[in-house]
């Protein structure tokens, strides 16, 4: 598996470019953004490590316009970042990042952190469409409507909802939802689910009232 580095320290990208090439990864490193979406267009990686704190281009700007655009939308994104505060954390997650690690960190837990990220996200780009009541979810375009109408769904509420309908009918518990559309060890509190399904309700609507509340439990998509 292909994974791009970006990463501006010169010592910290040698290390983690080799302790990854020694558990068996191809990997490609990157001092800033620019050489990195070139490199994106001739090919697209399985994962990418980002550092937030480039020369050139803000991290989380990158990772925004990876976002983006149809053919990175899905790689999946750790960020690397000194800031240890909760919020910048959540900010990250929410804006598409599947996983973080704050410096200094060690070998053992970037290689661990890779391995797991790349078990839980699936490549092989099979695609479906998901519907319930008048919600229609298309993977394969990456559109979601509610009653006809497209919904401007931000990435961890298009991965919320994605969650939810692949589980309809099911009770999840906050818990598990954090775990399955936040990361293994997000240790955000379950107020961050709440507000998701708060503003998820929100835009798709008339079917919001779709995504139910399980008092006690959680929430699950459908009766």
């Amino acid at each position: 598996m292909l994974i791009y580095i970006v990463e501006d320290d010169t010592d910290i990208r040698e290390l983690e470019s080799y302790a990854l090439k020694n558990s068996g990864y191809d990997v490609q490193s990157f001092a800033e953004s620019k050489s990195f979406f070139k490199a994106c267009l001739t090919q697209v990686p399985h994962l990418i490590i980002l550092d937030v704190m480039l020369p050139d281009y803000d991290g989380l700007s990158v990772l925004d316009k990876l976002r983006k655009d149809a053919s990175t939308k899905s790689v999946p994104v750790i960020l690397v970042t000194a800031k240890g505060s909760e919020m910048d954390k959540v900010k990250g997650l929410d804006m598409g990042a599947d996983d973080y690690i704050t410096k200094p960190f060690s070998v053992l837990e970037l290689i661990s952190r890779v391995r797991a990220i790349l078990r839980r996200c699936s490549f092989d780009n099979k695609q479906e469409t998901i519907s319930l009541g008048g919600i229609v979810f298309d993977d394969s375009k990456h559109i979601v409507t509610s009653d006809g109408e497209q919904c401007n769904l931000t990435y961890k509420e298009y991965e919320l909802l994605k969650y939810l309908l692949k589980n309809k009918g099911m009770a999840l518990t906050r818990e598990n939802i954090i775990l399955n559309v936040w990361g293994y060890d997000f240790e955000g509190e379950s107020r961050t689910v709440d507000m998701h399904i708060t503003t998820l309700r929100q835009k798709l609507g008339n079917c919001g009232n779709l995504i139910k509340t399980v008092r006690n439990v959680g929430y699950k998509a459908g009766e």
